[in-house]
């Protein structure tokens, strides 16, 4: 079994950086608290360690030790996710969560890249941009043509919360 050549090797990492990096723009046009060094980073870090684990596997499949770093990867990615998921403490509203799954997203793109699956990672990035580019207009226009909550609107609960902020505001 022959090792990866470097321009191989250099072709998947930089594969994975510059999808990584694509997500992380849109992202960052979103002004999202996530962006294209981030999420370039993290698909490059991702495509590495694959590569890295048994690099003669990635030619004649994934090695069972291959599998176990790609496990841990995408579980322990998840802490970087959460790191940018914030819930707003007046209308309780949770925010970060599509940006919390493009950090995951760029954690597969890495572990694609690595195993040079190229219509797969066509395919994926393709369907994601799609998603995170039509995604929000979707729903929006879904929420207005089914009648669900635009949102704009407040919970019911909101104007109690504002309310009392005001109330201890004026009495302090």
């Amino acid at each position: 079994m022959a090792a990866l050549e470097t321009w191989e090797i250099i072709l998947r990492l930089t594969a994975a950086m510059l999808a990584g990096g694509a997500i992380g723009l849109n992202r960052e046009l979103h002004d999202k608290p996530i962006g294209l060094r981030t999420l370039g980073i993290v698909a490059l870090a991702t495509a590495m360690l694959v590569i890295g684990t048994d690099p003669d596997a990635i030619n004649h499949g994934v090695s069972d030790g291959a599998s176990r770093v790609i496990q841990g990867v995408l579980t322990g990615i998840g802490f970087l996710g959460a790191g940018v998921i914030v819930r707003s403490k007046q209308t309780k509203n949770v925010h970060g969560l599509t940006s919390a799954a493009c950090v995951w997203l760029t954690a597969c793109i890495g572990v694609v890249c690595a195993l040079a699956a190229w219509r797969l990672l066509a395919i994926g990035l393709f369907l994601a941009f799609v998603l995170l580019l039509l995604g929000g207009r979707s729903e929006r226009w879904m929420h207005h043509l089914l009648g669900g909550k635009s949102d704009g609107e407040d919970n019911p609960t909101d104007a109690s919360v504002k309310d009392s902020k005001n109330a201890r505001t004026t009495v302090e």
